[in-house]
């Protein structure tokens, strides 16, 4: 008769080793700066934070201003017609300095793309352009506001100092991408360049130039209120600032935003259309 053995087991049961995860130096880094960012940011809005501040007071007030604002909105001191014309104001700074920013960021555009410039030239206008692009749009507005006044005339200039810079870049970007060997085959075919620009570079990017100057039209608007009542330039923008900062008149401050969204989803029905037509 054949006895079954019995099972062997090992004396010892195999011990489960865990792998240590390793937080690497750009992590812990990362990690670093947003803790003390927000540490040092808690500390400044404890330390601005008045002894005897009433929280239940303040939230009262905040609520009421934005129902003064949002529910019940008005006309206030100014008319319909005055506001009206005034983002009518701000919407032809936009559109003014969009079309102007747009012909000197083509020119430029042209200089900076290094398919088509020397490389010198393209060099130097690409870092000309960004320098010009490092400034923000309100401190040009009010660099020329120092030298010119307040007033149009400088939101005007600064408005389309920036939009060259910008359009110049992303033109130059989309005239890159065409291959150089289309460039060079036009030209050994004895194109020039007025021919080879009207007849091959702008056919093939005019959707694309179009397309990034309308963006430059949306944020041009953004700027526009911005400038107006920053450096006294009019428009939708400085009835904002005289609403909310002298009259605290929080009713017409909330029609004039409404107005301000009612344009800017206009502008976003149209930005889509526009898409969906380059696209097709």
């Amino acid at each position: 008769m054949i006895r079954a053995s019995k099972p062997t087991y090992p004396q010892t049961l195999p011990q489960l080793r865990v792998p240590r995860t390793r937080i690497s130096t750009r992590k812990l880094t990362l990690l670093l700066v947003i803790g003390s960012i927000a540490v040092l940011s808690g500390y400044g809005l404890i330390s601005v934070i008045p002894n005897h501040f009433d929280f239940a007071a303040a939230f009262t007030s905040f609520w009421a201003n934005l129902a003064a604002m949002f529910f019940t909105p008005n006309v206030g001191n100014d008319s319909w017609a005055k506001l009206l014309t005034s983002l009518l104001a701000s919407i032809q700074l936009a559109f003014i300095t969009t079309i102007l920013g747009a012909v000197l960021g083509l020119l430029f555009g042209l200089m900076a793309s290094a398919n088509l410039a020397p490389r010198w030239l393209a060099t130097s206008v690409k870092g000309l352009m960004a320098l010009i692009r490092a400034i923000p749009t309100i401190l040009w507005v009010l660099i020329y506001s120092a030298a010119l006044g307040l007033g149009p005339n400088a939101a005007v200039i600064g408005l389309t100092f920036h939009s060259m810079a910008y359009l110049a870049k992303v033109y130059a970007n989309s005239i890159e991408e065409i291959p150089a060997d289309t460039l060079e085959t036009l030209r050994a075919s004895g194109v020039s360049f007025l021919p080879l620009l009207t007849q091959a570079i702008m056919p093939t990017l005019a959707a694309r130039f179009l397309s990034w100057t309308f963006i430059r039209f949306e944020i041009n608007f953004a700027n526009a209120i911005v400038v107006g009542a920053a450096a006294g330039a009019g428009g939708i923008g400085y009835q904002l600032y005289v609403a909310s900062n002298f009259y605290f008149n929080f009713h017409e401050v909330g029609l004039i935003i409404y107005l301000i969204l009612a344009f800017v989803l206009v502008l976003e029905l149209i930005s889509t259309r526009l898409r969906k037509h380059i696209i097709a």
